[in-house]
């Protein structure tokens, strides 16, 4: 009786002492919390934040045959399915990132939240007054950010913000819109100017965060734009053959290179400054020239849409044409539409971005960023 009197005393102080104990010191008993995403850019990454905000059917999905192959039901994403940050928060072990127009004062937002919106670019003047542009994104993280000091309090709110990492895929709209809508803007600057300014506001929402806490980011750079199905429909209109429209995959070359290098002296300028950058041009010409070995049977043509390479943005018949065709598999597609790529080609990209090489996806891949 004594024997088991003492036993269970020694058990007792050991769990009140256990208490004392910082959990970081026990952590196979806690487990590590998950790391935030935060998502911003442009339609690759909407998940619906276009069907709350006062736009037209251009710059919204939220209509069949979107989202048929996953969802089942359009949801507002711009592809067949699922998006990139869809396949990241799932490598992550995250719930899906909802659309920040979608959530409420309820919620708490330590998974992260998404600002994403179609046709957006890193320019205001890019959709003015139709989509919500990269500044303004960030204005809503930094009320998202306000909204998580309500909830969990300051040392937690800065603990989420340093440890979450920052997605962004923007600029394609910038170089897109001005030569859809017979801009004059490219006779006002030359190309690398013009390229310069893109770049420069896109790197400085980046500084932003940085002084926000934030610490760690990935960044997708411009796949060779005038290879769109779009793209091609209109090299037929103008007389060609549906060849890529190199003017346009030339300003997404100047992009590319100016923006590695911006991010380079970031990285040596700014405290604990780390990213993934994901090479979406080299990994787009791969797929382009050889399909096959990617899994694809048509790279050039989309998968719904109407003319030429399907490359008229008709898919779903609710953006002035109401005629379009609509493939038996997308899974076979690189574009589900005129710009947009199916869910496939997402999930590869994904796929590529968390856990891919150095001379694709570097100096960090993101699942070692969500691991640091």
């Amino acid at each position: 009786m004594a024997n088991s009197y003492i036993q269970l005393h020694f058990v007792a102080l050991f769990f009140l002492a256990s208490l004392t104990i910082p959990s970081n010191c026990l952590p196979g008993l806690y487990p590590k919390a998950p790391v935030a995403l935060f998502v911003f850019g442009d339609s690759l990454f909407d998940p619906g934040n276009n069907d709350l905000i006062k736009t037209t059917t251009t710059f919204q999905a939220n209509f069949p045959p979107n989202g048929e192959t996953f969802f089942k039901l359009p949801t507002g994403r711009f592809t067949d399915g699922r998006i990139i940050p869809d396949f990241i928060a799932e490598f992550a072990k995250l719930s899906l990132i909802p659309p920040y127009l979608q959530t409420g004062y309820h919620e708490f937002l330590t998974n992260g939240v998404n600002f994403a919106s179609g046709g957006a670019g890193a320019l205001a003047e890019t959709n003015t007054g139709l989509v919500i542009d990269l500044k303004m994104q960030f204005k809503s993280f930094r009320k998202a950010k306000k909204h998580l000091r309500l909830n969990i309090g300051k040392r937690a709110t800065r603990r989420v913000v340093k440890n979450a990492v920052y997605l962004f895929s923007i600029g394609s709209n910038d170089y897109l819109s001005p030569l859809t809508n017979n801009s004059s803007i490219f006779k006002l600057y030359a190309p690398q100017d013009y390229v310069a300014i893109v770049v420069g506001n896109i790197t400085s929402v980046v500084q932003k965060i940085h002084r926000e806490g934030g610490r760690k980011f990935g960044i997708l750079n411009l796949g060779p734009l005038g290879c769109l199905p779009r793209l091609r429909a209109a090299n037929v209109a103008a007389g060609g053959n549906g060849e890529c429209v190199e003017q346009v995959t030339a300003l997404a070359k100047l992009h590319n290179v100016l923006l590695s290098q911006k991010l380079q002296l970031l990285q040596k300028g700014l405290k604990d400054f780390k990213y993934s950058y994901f090479d979406v041009f080299t990994a787009s010409i791969a797929t382009i020239q050889n399909p096959s070995k990617f899994g694809f049977k048509e790279v050039k043509s989309a998968c719904c849409g109407s003319g030429p390479f399907r490359g008229y943005f008709s898919c779903g018949g609710k953006r002035g044409m109401k005629e379009y065709e609509l493939c038996d598999n997308p899974k076979d597609y690189l574009f589900f539409d005129a710009i947009h790529r199916t869910e496939a080609a997402n999930l590869q990209s994904a796929e590529a971005m968390w856990g891919g090489p150095p001379n694709i996806t570097g100096p960090y891949n993101l699942q070692s960023l969500f691991l640091l």
